[in-house]
């Protein structure tokens, strides 16, 4: 009789907020005066996903798999990144247990988007709805974060084989 393996990953993003960029966090897009800047939509939450995940199997990070140097990943939508990273994940014999998401931003709220978001990266991950945990916090208006600066998220992610 074989124990089933477990793997956790913890993945971190941070991005700028700019104007006139799209606001993008956990594939849902945001009402908001600035949007985060980067090679791709820039969705901070979902890059800190796909780093948890990736650092589970221990297949590296985000940027080797998807290079901010390679044109084909200019504006690239991060759903279809993170689901690479669960077919990379599949690849390995793993499946993905549960993950949880914690985004740092003061403005704009959101609270009301996260029955949303983990609607969408359920679906995307194929797992249950309870398997994924979405949280916001502010920096209670320190650092680069309080000044609205820029967004920032973690994320953890247990995966496993059976």
């Amino acid at each position: 009789m074989s124990a089933c393996k477990f793997r956790t990953g913890l993945g971190f993003d941070v991005h700028k907020l700019v104007e006139g960029r799209d606001l993008w966090l956990c594939g849902i897009k945001l009402e908001h005066t600035h949007g985060l800047l980067g090679h791709s939509d820039a969705d901070v939450a979902i890059h800190a996903l796909c780093d948890a995940l990736l650092g589970a199997a221990a297949l590296r990070d985000i940027g080797y798999h998807f290079p901010d140097t390679d044109p084909r990943y200019k504006g690239a939508d991060s759903k279809n990144l993170l689901q690479e990273v669960v077919k990379l994940i599949d690849d390995k014999g793993y499946k993905i247990g549960n993950v949880d998401i914690t985004i740092c931003a003061e403005a704009p709220k959101i609270n009301p988007h996260i029955p949303a978001m983990q609607t969408l990266l359920a679906g995307i991950m194929k797992v249950d709805i309870d398997d994924v945990s979405i949280k916001a916090t502010t920096t209670e208006k320190l650092g680069f974060i309080g000044r609205r600066e820029g967004i920032s998220a973690y994320a953890t992610a247990l995966i496993f084989k059976e």
